[in-house]
């Protein structure tokens, strides 16, 4: 079975980024906790344009990482592995059970607590290290048991981004948000009239992404709506989306997603940090990731299968999708994402953050652990 190039270059880039993303966390988590560690931390407090440094990565760069992730949801839906329903039913099943799941396991620790805002921070999969994981176990791996994660991932981060819109806002002003509505009515117009100007979606883009911004919702989901408003076409080499997304792998994979770790990781671990890691936020945390992705992610895809609205792509067995369950996991990157939206308290962020880097590692650990042995007897098929 062959794989697009545009898909063979994305989990490429993203298999790559991982182990980028890997040594960007434990070389900031090092200097963080070094003799220069004030310095370090101050770093992206530096104010650039009134904003901290902090503001622009979050805020500015990561939107481009939501546009690329928007035209990747895009290409799937026209013409990937979610352009045929019954091919796209079981991802999309096993992703609503990774994320309701989680939700509902951090809620039961932090019902009525100053904490229970963070229930969405389990339910996001970070794609970058479940892929890069999955790299680890070579040839061993069916072409069908990348595509479903990827796919899943996908779906998970769509999840992930309503979640933001819908639960992470703040302070909303009606007037700048119909603003930016109007904008990307705007570039769906342009669209219509099959205006193929790159830049011309990207100026507006620019401006939509400033009245989102002061409209109280966060500005990031400027991305998934520029990337749908952005012509598809046939999805060939030629259209604007291939080649936009095309440019955008490397950049997103080794430049912004490495200073969003380098950011966010900056973690100086306090003396209380056993004490803190018992609290329900962090149980809710850990337990979510840990046990309620997986679980989410074969129940619900045990249900979708037993009454018949979908089935096991080929060469995938039953226990693949607990383990694959643990990869999805691994939330890092949209998960310390939320968990930034989620609380203002700067020890419950730093807390968090520690929780999901726990969390992540040990479904990584166990993921690959599990694959790697029920992989190891299947027959499996070439990857190329």
């Amino acid at each position: 079975m062959k794989l697009s190039k545009l898909y063979t270059d994305f989990t490429n880039s993203e298999k790559a980024s991982g182990i980028i993303l890997l040594l960007c966390t434990v070389l900031s988590l090092i200097l963080s906790n070094s003799a220069i560690s004030h310095d370090y931390l101050h770093l992206f407090h530096i104010e650039l344009a009134h904003k901290p440094i902090e503001f622009w990565i979050n805020d500015g760069l990561m939107t481009v990482f939501f546009l690329m992730v928007g035209l990747e949801i895009e290409r799937e839906i026209y013409i990937g592995e979610l352009s045929d329903i019954r091919k796209s039913l079981l991802p999309i099943i096993a992703a609503i059970g990774g994320m309701i799941v989680p939700a509902l396991i951090h809620f039961s620790f932090n019902s009525g607590t100053a904490t229970q805002n963070g229930f969405g921070i389990p339910m996001a999969t970070d794609i970058a290290f479940s892929l890069a994981i999955l790299s680890l176990l070579g040839k061993r791996v069916p072409v069908s048991l990348k595509i479903f994660l990827t796919a899943l991932a996908i779906i998970d981060d769509l999840g992930a981004i309503l979640v933001i819109a819908l639960f992470y806002s703040k302070d909303f002003s009606g007037l700048y948000f119909s603003i930016a509505m109007g904008l990307f009515g705007l570039l769906l117009i342009l669209n219509r009239l099959k205006v193929y100007r790159i830049w011309l979606y990207l100026l507006i883009g620019m401006l939509m992404w400033f009245c989102m911004y002061k409209s109280g919702i966060h500005a990031t989901i400027t991305g998934i709506l520029l990337a749908f408003a952005i012509p598809f076409g046939k999805g060939d080499e030629e259209s604007v989306s291939y080649r936009l997304q095309h440019k955008l792998h490397l950049p997103v994979a080794f430049i912004v997603l490495p200073l969003f770790a380098l950011t966010n990781t900056a973690i100086r671990i306090p003396s209380g940090i056993v004490n803190d890691l018992s609290a329900p936020n962090s149980y809710g945390i850990i337990c979510g990731l840990l046990v309620g992705k997986p679980v989410g992610i074969f129940l619900f895809s045990m249900l979708g299968i037993l009454i018949g609205w979908c089935s096991l792509p080929g060469g995938l067995k039953k226990r693949h999708l607990l383990f694959t369950g643990l990869l999805a996991g691994i939330g890092f990157t949209m998960s310390i994402f939320i968990t930034i939206l989620a609380f203002n308290d700067a020890g419950i962020i730093n807390t968090s953050k520690i929780a999901i880097i726990i969390g992540s590692v040990i479904s990584a650990i166990l993921g690959y652990i599990g694959l790697r042995f029920t992989l190891k007897v299947q027959p499996m098929e070439e990857t190329n």
